[in-house]
């Protein structure tokens, strides 16, 4: 998982790192990405960043998110086909989804066990299983 609570230089040594331009906007999204743990879909980056800090349009958060998930800063999880969230935690887990309240909580990858995957078509090879169970009701989040 990354280091959160990150200040402002370790932020822009760390895109730097990836090879990513630290630019203001990029900057100040990291900033609220890594500011702990966390699972949070582009709206809600796009909010956040708005209401602390300087004007960012939704491209550029969509865009910011996409690049910091090319690079492996976040991960990117999607829960149906309108609903993707950015994940802090980069290591192998799996996911609660509540449709219901629309939260997410990470489930330990040795809590589920895949006993076999199908052959993939010649010339590909298997790069990874995303497991997202759907659930209902009170979800408390365990971060």
């Amino acid at each position: 998982m990354q280091e959160q609570n990150k200040t402002r230089t370790q932020i822009i040594d760390m895109l730097s790192g990836k090879g990513i331009t630290p630019t203001q906007q990029r900057v100040e999204i990291a900033q609220i990405m890594f500011s702990k743990p966390q699972h949070l879909s582009a709206e809600q980056v796009l909010e956040m960043v708005n209401s602390e800090r300087s004007l960012v349009s939704k491209a550029t958060v969509y865009n910011t998110l996409g690049l910091f998930a090319e690079h492996g800063l976040i991960r990117e999880v999607i829960v149906d086909p309108a609903k993707v969230f950015y994940d802090t935690n980069t290591t192998h887990h799996y996911h609660f989804y509540n449709v219901d309240d629309g939260t997410l909580v990470d489930i330990d990858a040795d809590q589920v066990h895949i006993e076999k995957l199908p052959t993939p078509p010649d010339g590909m090879m298997t790069d990874g299983v995303d497991v997202v169970i759907r659930v209902k009701g009170n979800l408390t989040p365990v971060i």
